[in-house]
């Protein structure tokens, strides 16, 4: 069935304006109480009744693709005249007055939206695995969704396949249950030769059989959503977080079966909080998905319509693909670190700050990208994204052009206003002598290189080299002191001022050096570092008070 109506535009109460295709994939994304589920009930209301203005929704526009002939021909083709009433599958459409009530949506579809549309929620969806009672179907409407597969065997074929997917077993409908119609799980029987389906041992092997509605919420959950999406009659869908009760892998099949199998003709509406369900609808590379983001700040909700083509330049991107990056858009706000670490430790604090000062924990994300040449692209990324977007960098970030500029650009700031006076602090460092000179490294190298003689160099030599080579950089020595390192003068001033516009547009250097300055007391480096730190009271550790302030600068 083709779709008469569909939603051909959606107005925000912050004037956002959202055009839509009748057969588009629209995903709602944003941070925990943002307004998600909110905006698919608005949605779903004024579709029934074009209430006033709502929170989030100011209007929406309905666009009506069918004659009224062919719209009421339709309605009887899957009903039944009863009191003057078409009666369906969880539709009434009284008789009367229908061609005037479908030249007029100033009220809405109003009893015509339920034969269209149906809102899923995660309790319904529930309770759609239930037996569903037996009907006379020359002669009854289908009241459930269970009625359809029961009358096309090649749907319930399709639909068993989908959930084999998930749960490595089909999916049977079990057509000899007496007054109810149940579905079953568990390996299709085998029909032997001379059987077929209303033979006595293929019925017993089927109603022996697991029931569906008997099992666990994940299973269920899975059921009621296709079942709605896929096999009922509707065309608009709402479904309020369908990866709900599924573990990663499932919503990820999820997302992936709706935006590969969705029929064309039929309009979805998602709200998601899952990064795997997301990945699933990306898969297709599909341009019928439209995501929409929702920001609250303070008592108002901004909304952002993400370019599918920003999207799907993302997923291309192997090294984002299999990031969490698209975790971002469900939080209010990413740190971007350079490594794993970096984001262990920063979030260890920040936990801690929130849970000794009895303040709300802030709705942050810590990325870390492997490496400061990454940062520039995943800001980039972030910020097509429109989530707002902060980054730690380690001293040493000042050394090079690269990736400084392309950071801060990223971020929104103009490197001609901070150019000239990097380039002043970055000279006056590179000034400073280094702690050995070329003919020290040398010396210092060939002793090492004389006293080993095993047949594999030595890793503990390796790193006796690296350090010397170290030491014969500047930056290696800016990097382990930090902005104590800068030489006094206008090399100090102007980088005040410089990072001043680096932290107003989100970039914060970190200036004690690097992570492990933040408490030199402990050994090792990186996660070895991490590690030992983490055993401390981070909260009223003396040595850590640097890092404690360093972080609330951040999340304020």
């Amino acid at each position: 069935m083709q779709n008469p109506f569909y939603i051909e535009g959606i107005k925000f109460n912050d004037k956002t304006e959202v055009d839509l295709n009748y057969n588009d994939i629209v995903i709602f994304v944003g941070a925990n109480n943002s307004g998600k589920s909110v905006s698919l009930k608005e949605i779903f209301n004024m579709l029934m009744y074009n209430t006033q203005p709502l929170k989030i929704i100011n209007n929406i526009s309905i666009f009506k693709n069918e004659s009224n002939g062919n719209i009421i021909d339709q309605i009887k083709n899957i009903s039944i005249l009863e009191n003057n009433t078409y009666i369906g599958y969880n539709f009434n459409v009284y008789e009367y007055d229908t061609n005037q009530r479908l030249d007029n949506f100033n009220y809405g579809l109003q009893d015509f939206a339920t034969v269209y549309a149906t809102f899923i929620d995660t309790e319904s969806r529930l309770t759609l695995s239930n037996p569903a009672k037996s009907i006379n179907f020359n002669k009854e409407p289908y009241s459930h969704p269970i009625h359809f597969l029961y009358r096309d065997d090649e749907l319930e074929k399709e639909f068993s396949t989908y959930f084999n997917k998930a749960f490595n077993t089909d999916l049977l409908v079990n057509r000899f249950a007496g007054s109810v119609i149940s579905l079953h799980i568990g390996n299709t029987p085998v029909l032997k030769d001379g059987e077929d389906r209303i033979s006595k041992s293929y019925v017993d092997q089927i109603s022996e059989l697991d029931l569906l509605n008997e099992q666990g919420d994940g299973m269920r959950s899975f059921v009621g959503v296709l079942l709605n999406s896929f096999v009922s009659s509707k065309n608009m869908i709402f479904v309020d977080e369908p990866e709900a009760f599924l573990h990663p892998p499932q919503a990820r099949l999820l997302g992936k079966m709706l935006s590969y199998n969705l029929p064309s003709y039929k309009q979805l509406f998602i709200t998601t909080h899952s990064e795997d369900f997301l990945q699933g609808l990306l898969e297709s590379n599909t341009n019928r998905i439209k995501i929409i983001r929702i920001d609250r700040i303070d008592n108002s909700n901004r909304i952002s319509l993400l370019k599918n083509d920003d999207v799907q330049e993302i997923w291309r991107d192997p090294l984002l693909r299999h990031s969490n990056i698209l975790s971002g858009l469900f939080h209010k706000k990413v740190v971007i670190c350079e490594s794993d670490s970096d984001c262990r430790f920063y979030s260890a604090i920040l936990t801690s700050i929130t849970d000794n000062e009895k303040i709300p924990s802030p709705d942050i994300l810590f990325i870390h990208c492997g490496g400061k040449q990454r940062i520039p692209v995943v800001v980039k990324a972030l910020k097509k994204l429109n989530v707002p977007t902060r980054v730690i960098a380690d001293f040493d970030v000042l050394n090079n052009i690269s990736p400084l500029k392309e950071v801060f650009e990223n971020l929104g700031g103009i490197w001609n206003d901070v150019e000239s006076k990097w380039s002043i602090v970055k000279q006056k460092i590179e000034e400073k002598r280094p702690e050995l000179l070329t003919i020290d490294v040398k010396n210092e190298i060939d002793k090492i290189l004389d006293a080993t003689d095993e047949r594999i160099f030595p890793k503990s030599q390796s790193l006796k080299i690296q350090n010397i080579l170290k030491k014969a950089s500047p930056w290696s020595e800016a990097k382990n002191n930090g902005v104590s390192y800068i030489p006094n003068g206008d090399a100090t001033r102007f980088y005040k001022e410089i990072n001043d516009k680096f932290e107003e547009k989100g970039l914060y250097i970190v200036e004690v050096g690097e992570l492990e300055n933040f408490d030199k007391s402990t050994g090792n480096h990186g996660p070895k570092w991490v590690n030992e730190v983490l055993q401390k009271d981070l909260y009223n550790d003396l040595s850590l008070e640097p890092a404690r302030l360093f972080v609330k600068k951040i999340i304020q």
